[in-house]
């Protein structure tokens, strides 16, 4: 008896795969659509990304808004936000490096600014990026939209656009790989391993 065909090696040996790089695709298009929907049209949208994958994302995401929306600038509306010094765990981790933030031309004033984060988990990401929001201007409204909701909130923050609702344990950690950061295909990884660094969302 012949052997079959070897099988294809796992690419995330440690985890499993539970979006794939067309599962992401199709998660993003649909996030799109629902900011188009729930703006009434992308005229006054402001995408604004968390770094590091959140930038990534803002980013791909803006290039659909445009294909749903010719007349959205898609590099004259996004942006990233750096939080790092609006964290409240300054004090445990004072070494973080400070990162860029990078605003529209046109900035945020009166408008529609969309937070975007590859990982939602603790929430204390986003109140750091309320925070920093509220240094830089006066938006009409801000949502916020992300790949993945872990579940695990210790702060009364939800998202208003979500890719994936991925129920989790706290020993559990979450990856999203994307092509542009980490050299590999589009995915979102859970593993059960006991170091989470990094997930607190």
């Amino acid at each position: 008896m012949r052997p079959g065909p070897a099988l294809p090696a796992d690419p995330h040996p440690d985890g499993t795969t539970v979006l794939g790089a067309s599962d992401v695709a199709r998660a993003l298009t649909r996030i799109a659509h629902e900011i188009v929907e729930r703006a009434k049209g992308a005229d006054d949208v402001v995408l604004l990304g968390i770094p590091t994958r959140g930038v990534t994302l803002a980013h791909r995401l803006a290039e659909r808004l445009s294909a749903i929306e010719p007349a959205f600038d898609a590099a004259a509306s996004t942006g990233e936000l750096d939080v790092t010094m609006y964290r409240d765990d300054l004090r445990r981790q004072p070494t973080r490096a400070v990162g860029v933030t990078r605003l529209p031309q046109a900035g945020i004033e009166g408008r529609t600014v969309v937070l975007v984060d590859d990982v939602l988990y603790s929430g204390r990401t986003i109140r750091a990026a309320l925070d920093a929001i509220g240094d830089l201007g006066r938006p009409r409204a801000v949502r916020l939209a992300c790949l993945v909701d872990r579940g695990h909130r210790e702060l009364p923050i939800r998202p208003d656009f979500v890719g994936k609702n991925l129920p989790t344990s706290t020993s559990e950690r979450v990856r999203v790989l994307l092509s542009e950061v980490d050299g590999v295909e589009d995915a979102v990884v859970i593993s059960g391993r006991e170091d989470t660094e990094g997930d607190a969302r």
